[in-house]
């Protein structure tokens, strides 16, 4: 099937209990939501229940993400998360009690068979997406692996690190656009990347929140301006991708990390059902 967007890509399989998710087969998009890092147990497991429940209704596939740790902190200051095994026992819990999915991300080589024991899509953050040690180590785990394409890299570079996986083994592999540099302290998307990135073969995702961001613009940390989440989601939706990212919280203002750029909760069903709607102009 071609559409603008171009002709599907190689389908990613992830079977998840009797749950099977699948991208780039043009059937659906799969969401990607959840709080940035698990501030707290509670926290986490009340938001993924309304996104269950949103995403229900909607007919939308749906993957936690929380991040474990965040190890590219501007700051030492700056909230990292409650520890890496505290955090990982808390996804695990967390995941069994939902029955659903899960999106996290690696740092370094070390913490890669840990998590993916608990994880069922491991992901490489957008200033190691070219640390070769790191995807090998991710793709040896037979995982799914949703690589976000850095800041300062073209869509088409992105080929070059793919192959590193597949030539460990894996090529189960999501593509993920989050913005690219424009000058000090902001981000822009160029949603011609998207259809770029799509043509090397694997299915692309939209990271809606960190696009927004402007990169260490408070000093000690990074802004973004969570107001253009929405506008950025439907645009890239209306180019045609195979899933959306984003980041959301109950209380973005008091949110430990990425307030700023997070999506409020209660936004969230009003946001889905719209880009569900552009999706089905595709198909």
């Amino acid at each position: 099937m071609n559409t603008g967007f171009g002709p599907l890509a190689k389908p990613v399989v992830l079977k998840n209990g009797n749950e099977t998710i699948t991208w780039g087969d043009g059937k659906n998009f799969v969401l990607f939501a959840g709080p940035d890092i698990i501030e707290d147990e509670g926290m986490v497991l009340e938001t993924g229940k309304e996104i269950q429940r949103i995403t229900k209704a909607l007919g939308i596939p749906w993957i936690l993400k929380c991040s474990f740790d965040k190890a590219n902190r501007q700051s030492a200051a700056s909230f990292r998360g409650p520890g890496v095994n505290s955090a990982l026992k808390s996804l695990e819990k967390i995941k069994g009690e939902l029955g659903c999915a899960l999106l996290t991300d690696v740092h370094e080589t070390i913490q890669v068979k840990e998590t993916a024991e608990v994880a069922d899509v491991l992901q490489i953050p957008a200033f190691l997406s070219r640390q070769t040690d790191l995807l090998v180590e991710t793709a040896k785990t037979g995982k799914v692996i949703h690589i976000k394409k850095g800041q300062f890299l073209a869509p088409w570079d992105m080929k070059a690190i793919a192959a590193k996986a597949v030539n460990a083994g894996n090529d189960k592999i999501l593509l993920c656009e989050r913005g690219t540099t424009f000058g000090y302290n902001r981000l822009i998307n160029d949603m011609t990347g998207l259809v770029e990135m799509r043509r090397l073969g694997f299915p692309v995702i939209m990271d809606c929140t960190h696009s927004t961001q402007l990169p260490g613009a408070t000093g000690e940390s990074s802004g973004g301006r969570g107001d253009m989440v929405w506008p950025l989601a439907r645009a890239a939706m209306a180019v045609g991708v195979d899933g959306i990212f984003l980041e959301t919280h109950p209380n973005p203002e008091k949110a430990l990390c990425d307030g700023p750029t997070s999506l409020p909760l209660k936004n969230l069903e009003t946001v889905l059902t719209n880009l569900k709607k552009i999706w089905t102009t595709h198909f």
